[in-house]
C-alpha cells in the first residue's frame, strides 16, 4: 500500500470524525477564540488587537501573548541535529491541523448529542469523509511517513489524548483497535504518546512547537 493511501486513513479517519460536526456547533467567539458575551460586540481591528464595546463605552484591547525564552540550542552530536531540523520542518507542516483538530473537538461532543441514531451519525461522517478528502488531497500526498507520526503526536500534544483515545470515543473499541493495528503494520502508532517533561525527543518537539507558535520560526 503507498504511503498517500496510508497518511488518507490515517488522516481522513481522525478528521472526518472530528470535523464532520464543528460547523454546527460553532458558537460566537472573538478571534482568539474566546467566547463573547452577548452584551458586547467586538470588531477584530488587526490579528490580537479589537474593539470592545459595552454599555456605550467603546475601548481598543489588546491580547498579548506570553513568550517563552529558550537557551541556544547546544547539539550533542549530529545526530540530534538532524533530528532537530527534522523535527521543525514537521512540525511547521503537521501543527496547524493538529490545532484544527483540537479546536473542532471542543465542539464535537455537544453535536453528536443531536444525532439520534448511530446509522444518521455514520451516514453523516461518511459524507464529510468524502468532502474532507477532497479538500485536504493535494497536502495528504505531500505528507511523508515522518509527519505522519508527527501529526499524530502533536494530536496528543494539543487534545491531551490520544489519537486512539479518540476513534475509541467515537467508533468503539473494536473499531479503534482496527485502526490501531493497521496504522502500526505501516509504522504509524495511534497509541503515540506525548512527555516532554520525561522525554527528550518530545522535549525538542515542544520546543520547536513553542517557537513556531511564537513566530521565532
Amino acid at each position: 500500500m503507498s504511503r498517500y493511501r496510508v497518511m488518507r486513513i490515517l488522516f481522513c479517519i481522525i478528521m472526518t470524525i472530528l470535523c464532520a460536526f464543528g460547523s454546527y456547533a460553532a458558537a460566537a467567539v472573538d478571534a482568539d477564540g474566546v467566547p463573547v458575551p452577548r452584551s458586547v460586540v467586538r470588531k477584530p481591528v488587526n490579528g490580537r488587537y479589537h474593539f470592545v464595546t459595552e454599555q456605550g463605552d467603546t475601548a481598543l484591547m489588546v491580547v498579548l501573548n506570553e513568550v517563552t525564552v529558550f537557551p541556544p540550542m547546544k547539539f550533542k552530536n549530529k545526530k540530534q541535529e538532524e533530528f532537530y531540523w527534522r523535527t521543525v520542518r514537521d512540525v511547521k507542516r503537521t501543527l496547524p491541523y493538529a490545532k484544527l483538530i483540537a479546536e473542532t473537538l471542543l465542539e464535537t461532543y455537544e453535536y453528536m448529542e443531536t444525532l439520534p441514531t448511530q446509522k444518521e451519525r455514520e451516514a453523516h461522517l461518511t459524507q464529510m469523509e468524502k468532502e474532507i478528502f477532497a479538500q485536504y488531497k493535494p497536502h495528504l500526498k505531500k505528507f511523508t511517513k515522518s509527519q505522519g507520526k508527527m501529526l499524530v503526536k502533536l494530536i496528543n500534544r494539543e487534545t491531551n489524548q490520544s489519537s486512539y483515545s479518540i476513534l475509541k470515543a467515537f467508533l468503539g473499541t473494536f473499531r479503534a483497535g482496527f485502526w490501531q493495528t493497521f496504522g502500526k503494520f505501516f509504522g504509524v502508532s495511534l497509541k503515540t504518546s506525548y512527555n516532554p517533561d520525561k522525554n527528550e525527543d518530545d522535549a525538542i518537539v515542544e520546543r520547536v512547537c513553542i517557537l513556531v507558535e511564537q513566530g521565532q520560526l
